[in-house]
């Protein structure tokens, strides 16, 4: 047998190894899907400004993961702060991620999903993002008046530091939030992220 003839049959066992493989990976995703088994199931998703990562547990969305972050930290991160049972599921994420394209489009105003908030620090950090929550589209208000409505007016710098903490953006929509006089201020994505998703609501010139 020549050198070619081995190196032809190394590659087709090599082949047919990489198909068992993913084989039994995809019987195995079939399987914790069926008897759902996975605690956490995550998906990307693509938007004009990049891949995401949208993530829920059975409660609801748990992290959203904007284009900027490293996805494999952030799914690094959820198994070992909501639980190690985490798996790529995109069929549990298909809701999630027809709202987000239909935002990123322009037709959708509003989320209409079930949140998981066992990231969010309880206290004044939750009231945060639960008032910012509210915030409907387009409409924007200060760090203050955010601080204001979570109880304690003073605290603007505390009610950034949450925001600056969110693990749900764009649905918990921290980017409506801004600096006094209007300025766009700092973003986890970024200030150039935030300044487009702010023209995409026409909330800013």
């Amino acid at each position: 047998m020549s050198r070619a003839d081995a190196k032809d049959i190394a590659r087709a066992l090599g082949a047919g190894i990489a198909e068992q493989a993913a084989a039994a990976a995809a019987r195995l995703t079939d399987r914790v899907e069926r008897e759902d088994l996975a605690e956490v199931a995550y998906a990307r998703f693509e938007s004009p400004l990049g891949t995401g990562l949208v993530a829920a547990t059975g409660r609801g969305v748990v992290r959203v993961a904007l284009p900027n972050e490293r996805l494999d930290e952030t799914i690094e991160r959820l198994a070992t702060d909501v639980s190690p049972r985490i798996l790529e599921l995109p069929g549990r994420l298909d809701d999630a991620r027809r709202e987000l394209d239909q935002y990123f489009e322009g037709r959708r105003r509003r989320f209409d999903l079930e949140l998981d908030w066992r990231l969010v620090r309880p206290g004044f950090y939750s009231r945060v993002l639960r008032e910012t929550a509210k915030l409907p589209f387009g409409v924007t208000a200060s760090y203050g008046e955010i601080a204001d409505r979570a109880g304690n007016p003073r605290a603007y710098r505390a009610a950034g530091t949450a925001l600056g903490h969110n693990p749900i953006p764009l649905i918990v929509p921290c980017h409506r939030v801004l600096l006094a006089g209007g300025r766009v201020g700092n973003y986890g994505g970024g200030p150039e992220m935030k300044e487009w998703l702010l023209k995409l609501e026409g909330a800013i010139g």
